[in-house]
């Protein structure tokens, strides 16, 4: 499908130089001389490489077609992670490096993913946008830091670390998104 070259925006797939590339970052650049044109980060899906190019808006790129579908991550064997089709129930084996190296500590046992194909070949693995956690160790509370808002440092059961409220202690159970590590909530749980 052909999209205009100021319609990419970050996360997309798109088909440019024969290679598939996500974007990265986005920019709108107005020079004051010429016209204006979106300065992209991309970054090659198979290989890893980056590369900054300008798309003006006359121009046109081609955004790949990926198809989603819902797995279930049963294992880690080595640098493979096995996963499971939640329909047809058949077993795959995907790299790690399609997980990536901050969204690893993440993945859990049973926890239901999204895996993105290009032409049935997987090119990512997105994980629910929250988990939840138990803390371990919590540092003990300042006492006088009440008047403003004050974070504390805490280790996970996953042994990611992250600031998290005065009142939350070892042995709890916090919501984390997996996008950034950031506390959102005490579980409900």
């Amino acid at each position: 499908m052909k999209i205009n070259g100021n319609a990419i925006r970050p996360g997309m797939v798109i088909e440019h130089q024969g290679n598939l590339w996500r974007a990265v970052k986005t920019a709108h650049t107005q020079p004051g001389k010429g016209g204006a044109y979106l300065q992209v980060e991309l970054k090659d899906i198979r290989h890893g490489t980056k590369l900054n190019e300008r798309f003006r808006s006359s121009e046109t790129v081609e955004r790949a077609h990926l198809s989603q579908k819902k797995f279930q991550f049963l294992y880690a064997e080595g640098d493979m992670l096995n996963f499971m089709d939640a329909e047809t129930f058949d077993q795959i084996a995907i790299s790690q490096d399609l997980v990536g190296e901050d969204q690893l500590p993440y993945l859990q046992d049973n926890m239901t993913v999204t895996i993105e194909s290009y032409e049935d070949d997987p090119i990512g693995v997105q994980l629910p946008d929250t988990v939840a956690l138990a803390v371990t160790e919590a540092d003990a509370v300042v006492k006088g830091q009440t008047a403003s808002s004050s974070y504390k440092p805490a280790m996970l059961e996953n042994g990611v670390k992250c600031m998290v409220p005065p009142h939350i202690e070892a042995g709890t159970r916090i919501v984390v998104n997996t996008a950034d590590g950031s506390y959102v909530e005490r579980a409900k749980d």
